[in-house]
Order: structure tokens, then C-alpha cells, then sequence
């Protein structure tokens, strides 16, 4: 499968914020988020190919028990369920960090870090509109959300960039028709700088606090920068 980077590093996001993990990157996506954060994986997907047996062996190479598989969309990867089953028979615990437009059939996975994505996402002029529709189609498909959920162990993550997201996360939330705890809802602040960042945790912890939701810092930015690698 493509590959973009595989590195260890501390999870910046989430309920395992600040556990030590080993981040496998697939290259590749069926979105086009506009403030996607990592566009080498994405927009212009680019890595290397890489066997299960190779991408189990960098992962070794490294003292974590935590693995997250991320992308771009990892659950589009060729090969990621056999990825996964390779690194739960090594008794990794596995995050997978996905979208949640692609159904989870049976793959291996511990915590499943699903972030549908908001009308903030959709791409803007420097896409024509054919992505532009394809992405709004795909953004959000609650039939397979609630697949991802009915497995267990889950978080619901949502990249917010203006209070008024939250109308369309509510609206979301109540679509799925499940009992889904406030503390398992996280609303993190879009930005990539420290500044833009801190900007919208004003607002966003205020809202937090307010709807009982969990607020969700990117500390792998506050700590290196958006960088890759980290």
C-alpha cells in the first residue's frame, strides 16, 4: 500500500492525547478537505510502496503499544485489513483515524477516532466542481457512522472552525439515533498555528463547558508546529 510516513510520536488528538504512538500515514483520500492539514497525503497524495510485512517492521522498530493508522483516509488503503490484523496479532492497541464515510467490515481496531467532516470542509475555487460535489456527497454518511459506532469503542471528533458548526453537529448527532455520550463528542478548533488555535479555544471551551461536550487541543501543534513527522 502507499505509504506517506510512518513515525513515533506523542497522539495529539483525542481521548489518547499525549499517549507515545507509532503513526502509520496512508497516502491517499476520497475528500478534499480546504484546511486539510496534510495535503501530501491528500490533495497530492505521494509516499512510497510499502508490503504489510515492511510496514509491521517499522512499526517494530519503535517502543510504543500504541499504533494509529491514519491518512488521508486509511480505510481506502489497499491491504489496511490486513494491516490491522497483522499488528492486533503483536498485541498493538489500534487507533484508526477515519472519516467514517467507509464502513469498518470487520477490521481490527481498539479506538475508532471517527471525524465526519462539516460543511466547513468543503473545498474551495482551487478544486472545479466535480470534487467539490463528489466531496459534499461523501462528507457525511450517517448509515456508516453508526456501523462504525454499533462496533464499540469509539470517539466522535469534529473539527470546528466557527461557533455556528455546531447547529450542524447537533443535527448530526441527533441523525444517528443512538445514545452517544456528551464526553465521547470531541469538538476540536481547526487552525494549524498556535495563534489561530488558542483564538478559537476561547470561544470553544466556552461552548464545551455550556453543551457538556469535550474540548480537544491539538497538542502535537502546540508542541512542534505543524509539522510532518510529528
Amino acid at each position: 500500500m502507499l505509504i506517506s510516513e510512518i513515525f513515533y510520536s506523542l497522539q495529539g488528538e483525542g481521548e489518547l492525547t499525549g499517549v507515545p504512538s507509532v503513526f502509520v500515514r496512508t497516502s491517499g483520500c476520497n475528500l478534499r478537505c480546504n484546511w486539510c492539514d496534510t495535503p501530501y497525503a491528500s490533495w497530492q497524495p505521494e509516499g512510497r510502496q510499502m508490503t504489510v510485512s515492511e510496514i509491521v517492521a517499522a512499526v517494530r522498530l519503535h517502543p510504543a503499544r500504541h499504533v494509529v493508522l491514519t491518512g488521508g483516509e486509511p480505510m481506502i488503503a489497499k491491504d489496511i485489513h490486513a494491516l490491522a490484523a497483522a499488528l492486533k496479532d503483536l498485541a498493538y492497541h489500534i487507533t484508526i483515524e477515519t472519516a467514517a464515510t467507509i464502513a469498518p467490515a470487520g477490521i481490527a481496531c481498539d479506538l475508532a477516532s471517527l471525524s465526519p467532516k462539516l460543511k466547513n470542509s468543503t473545498p474551495d475555487e482551487r478544486l472545479d466542481d466535480t470534487w467539490r460535489i463528489k466531496h459534499e456527497n461523501l462528507r457525511w454518511q450517517p448509515a456508516v457512522v453508526q456501523a462504525w459506532l454499533d462496533r464499540g469503542g469509539y470517539q466522535l471528533k469534529f473539527v470546528v472552525a466557527h461557533e455556528t458548526d455546531l447547529t450542524e453537529i447537533e443535527t448530526q448527532l441527533v441523525s444517528l439515533e443512538r445514545e452517544i455520550p456528551r464526553a465521547k463528542v470531541l469538538l476540536m478548533p481547526e487552525g494549524t498555528t498556535v495563534e489561530v488555535l488558542r483564538t478559537r479555544a476561547v470561544w470553544l471551551g466556552e461552548l464545551c463547558k455550556t453543551r457538556g461536550y469535550r474540548y480537544a487541543p491539538r497538542l502535537h501543534v502546540e508542541l512542534y508546529g505543524n509539522k510532518r513527522g510529528t
